[in-house]
């Protein structure tokens, strides 16, 4: 069964939790691609809700499907937000950011009141740190936060699309992060990079995730925190 076909299993499951009046938190990325498109086909169909969107991408393909976006100022707190993941694991703590929409992720994140994270069956793991953690940075900042986060042998590289530095809609550096021999635990990790000066947020999401959907094959399979 191909990944495809589990995120979109993921996906169209995640929809149903959506209802009229709503005010919506739409993710980034391929798998939230599936939901995004869901809740689209819904709104030609009736179904009436207000979104908020995670990066410029997210609102481009919303604003074509027709869904109507605010500003989270306007929606002050969502109902609702659905977005996909790089890792999950058994503790609904999470590394996001692969598509470079962290930073929103996270703040639309903290402002909902249920959120709900969908995924292929191979974003399941046990440990997070397969996949590099991403932290956005401070442009000014970049390359002293590069030689510190050296220092804590975390093999730090800036992100890059084609030979530039990769920018995030808020027009900040990624740099990648390898955190699999890192001893610390999460938390404290968390809290070592994000007192280094200038680097705005990272890709570990440890306690706003409510729901896990994943794709199964054919089914989806659901956990509630």
């Amino acid at each position: 069964m191909s990944g495809v076909n589990e995120k979109k299993v993921a996906a169209l499951e995640a929809v149903k939790y959506v209802k009229s009046g709503m005010k919506v938190g739409l993710g980034t990325g391929s798998t939230a691609f599936y939901m995004i498109e869901a809740i689209g086909e819904q709104v030609k169909n009736g179904l009436k809700i207000k979104a908020v969107a995670t990066s410029v991408e997210t609102e481009k393909l919303a604003k074509k499907l027709g869904i109507e976006i605010i500003t989270l100022a306007e929606a002050k707190r969502l109902d609702i937000t659905i977005d996909g993941a790089d890792e999950v694991n058994e503790d609904f703590q999470l590394i996001k950011g692969g598509g470079g929409a962290l930073l929103r992720e996270k703040i639309v994140a903290h402002n909902t009141d249920l959120n709900i994270i969908i995924a292929d069956s191979s974003k399941s793991v046990s440990r997070l740190g397969k996949f590099k953690l991403p932290i956005e940075t401070i442009p000014f900042a970049t390359q002293l936060i590069i030689e510190e986060l050296k220092t804590m042998k975390l093999s730090p590289v800036q992100r890059l699309r084609g030979d530039q530095a990769y920018k995030t809609d808020e027009n900040n550096d990624i740099v990648d992060i390898d955190i699999w021999n890192c001893e610390d635990a999460l938390q404290v990790l968390e809290e070592r990079l994000k007192s280094i000066p200038g680097i705005v947020e990272t890709g570990l999401f440890l306690n706003t995730t409510n729901v896990v959907i994943l794709g199964q094959g054919e089914k989806a399979v659901s956990r509630k925190r």
